[in-house]
């Protein structure tokens, strides 16, 4: 049993006597803030996409990410799987679930209506936009949002609810999302193959994720590993091939 302590988490603001976490909030800046990001960099392309298809690409990618961030979070408490509810599922999402169901809403979205050149590269910033802002909210909500880590003696420790020092998982991706915006604003001019920027992106933000979830509460799903681990490794073995381009170019310049 966790106990209450004088901790300012979670942040929580009161609408007709009920408590609310600004998270809600969070999530929908993200979503809102992420498109408008996407729309003002789209004017200065020539995007060889039509409005219509990215209009579909969109709603494949929205779709997918709707399941495929509930199935990925649901894997991460397997024993629920037995007795799942709906409201258990509703609630449920994580956005590498997200991400991994999006990946495969657009490329089954794209092989519907014909569209056989590479999208993404142009979704990378403002999904990292949306990204921070999603992880403030939930920073804000501490041990009430399962992003928290295990407990930590080192300097960056945060009571987040329980009494306990523990790892800020959300505010070490925040800082993980803003290196790799200036990541790739270096590789804006930078020559690469159309679809280079997004598959580079997934790579390490799946990186990432694989790595900062051994220092989770995280519950094993096969081999000790989570379904966050595993949706990595997925997302590895699926870019391959640009693994070992991309790693191939970057030793040929050393």
């Amino acid at each position: 049993m966790q106990l209450k302590t004088p901790s300012p988490f979670p942040f929580q603001f009161e609408l007709f006597g009920n408590q609310y976490h600004y998270h809600y909030i969070f999530e929908t800046l993200a979503f809102i803030i992420g498109v408008r990001v996407y729309y003002y960099l789209k004017k200065d392309i020539a995007d060889p996409i039509s409005d219509d298809g990215r209009l579909w690409i969109m709603l494949g990618a929205m779709l997918g990410a709707l399941i495929g961030s509930r199935v990925v979070a649901v894997l991460e408490t397997p024993e629920i799987i037995g007795h799942l509810t709906f409201s258990f599922l509703y609630q449920s999402k994580t956005i590498v679930g997200g991400l991994l169901g999006g990946l495969f809403g657009v490329e089954l979205m794209k092989k519907i209506i014909g569209v056989h050149i590479a999208s993404g590269d142009i979704y990378v910033l403002p999904i990292l936009v949306a990204l921070i802002i999603g992880r403030i909210g939930c920073f804000s909500m501490g041990i009430d949002e399962p992003t928290y880590g295990i407990p930590t003696h080192l300097f960056t420790g945060m009571d987040l609810g329980d009494g306990i020092p523990r790892h800020p998982i959300m505010l070490y991706e925040i800082l993980y999302l803003i290196f790799l915006i200036f990541v790739f604003n270096g590789l804006k001019h930078k020559e690469l193959i159309n679809g280079d920027r997004f598959k580079l992106f997934m790579v390490l933000y799946f990186l990432f994720r694989f790595l900062i979830e051994f220092i989770k509460p995280y519950q094993a799903l096969f081999l000790n590993l989570s379904s966050i681990h595993w949706s990595a490794l997925f997302i590895f073995i699926y870019y391959y091939t640009f693994i070992i381009r991309i790693s191939k170019r970057v030793l040929h310049k050393q």
